[in-house]
């Protein structure tokens, strides 16, 4: 079968496995028990830590370990409202962010928070006169995606980070889908905390990290709670740690040979569907977009339907949203942008990775094309 659907997930690689087998069998100990064997796991664990860091230019003493992407958006943004809650009850967030970021901020309104949803442009880009507008003097934190993970239009998050900063306002980006696959520095873009996941990059799923400034407070979330210095309670999984960094290593030293790759690959796709002129429209934005994203929608097909065609001819992609048979929810990014709901069903996301080859792309055009035509 023909895997296009790498922003969903991605396979585990040899390396990045043999790395988590090795360190399984060989740093079991947790590294919260005071013996040698504790230690020793210890001592990975902050490599591992100090690795991470060094490849966002942030703080080892900032990364806390977690479970994934959504957890890491979860406990971090809940953790620095909770802390600074005193000074304000107003956060900005985006109409486009991921679920595990809407979906807590709509349950921080029904707790009493107020809360801004900034819209985005035509192409997913939030408009920084309104990010400005919307600041007040109750404004305590600002959440916002560094991509967007269905049609994959990169925020200027250093214009954001630099607006946010100069307010005094705590700034949070989800950079679930942007990490290792294009370059994110901490420092320059002011961000004071975000969220990644290894299984985005070739790592193992069930973990994740995320950053919070060293010199910001937090309030951990279940109280006296000893691991990750207290952010989160379970014992720290070493080995799955150790995994997510080899990954990480390996795909931040190919990150410019795979973006020029994938650039190619988009380029491809989008010139055979225009060949073809089918009616198929590009979403997201021309030049700042994650190049191994394409968000695709076909007038008068939802998306689910295409994407269940697509599976029956041996290509696996997705709707950029989750669904059911038979129930196929509008897009929330594709509604942000201006669709109608009718036409937010007619999402499709294709993704690239390092197995995707250029006769892939082929193929699959072949089949939209054929589903049209149908």
């Amino acid at each position: 079968m023909i895997y296009l659907d790498y922003a969903a997930t991605t396979p585990i690689k040899r390396e990045v496995l043999h790395v988590f087998n090795e360190v399984s069998m060989n740093y079991f100990g947790n590294p919260s028990s005071l013996h040698d064997i504790g230690s020793e796991a210890m001592k990975l664990l902050e490599l591992c830590r100090k690795e991470l860091a060094d490849k966002m230019n942030g703080e080892s003493d900032g990364i806390y370990f977690t479970s994934g992407g959504s957890e890491s958006n979860i406990l971090a943004i809940r953790s620095l409202v909770d802390a600074y809650k005193d000074k304000g009850h107003h956060l900005i967030t985006t109409a486009t962010e991921h679920s595990s970021v809407f979906h807590l901020f709509k349950q921080l309104e029904s707790e009493g928070f107020s809360v801004t949803y900034l819209s985005v442009d035509e192409y997913g880009h939030i408009r920084l006169d309104e990010l400005k507008k919307a600041i007040n003097q109750r404004t305590i934190l600002a959440s916002i995606q560094h991509s967007n993970s269905e049609i994959g239009t990169i925020q200027p998050v250093e214009e954001i980070g630099r607006i946010l900063n100069e307010n005094g306002i705590i700034f949070h980006c989800d950079c679930v889908q942007t990490f290792g696959k294009v370059p994110i520095n901490i420092k320059k873009y002011h961000i004071d905390s975000l969220s990644i996941s290894s299984h985005k990059i070739y790592g193992p799923k069930g973990v994740g990290a995320c950053y919070i400034n060293p010199t910001l407070l937090w309030k951990a979330q279940l109280p006296d709670t000893t691991h990750e210095n207290g952010f989160r309670p379970g014992t720290v999984n070493v080995p799955g740690i150790a995994a997510f960094t080899t990954a990480a290593q390996i795909i931040y030293s190919e990150m410019q040979e795979n973006i020029k790759k994938y650039r190619a690959l988009r380029n491809r796709m989008i010139t055979l569907i225009q060949d073809l002129n089918l009616g198929i429209m590009v979403e997201g934005h021309g030049d700042e977009q994650l190049p191994h994203i394409v968000g695709l929608s076909i007038p008068g097909i939802q998306g689910q339907y295409v994407m269940l065609e697509c599976n029956r001819y041996g290509i696996a992609i997705s709707t950029g949203s989750a669904c059911q048979v038979g129930q196929q929810k509008p897009s929330k990014t594709m509604m942000a942008i201006g669709k109608s709901t009718d036409e937010a069903k007619q999402l499709i996301r294709i993704s690239f990775g390092d197995q995707t080859v250029e006769s892939e792309i082929e193929k699959v055009v072949d089949v939209l094309h054929s589903i049209v035509k149908k």
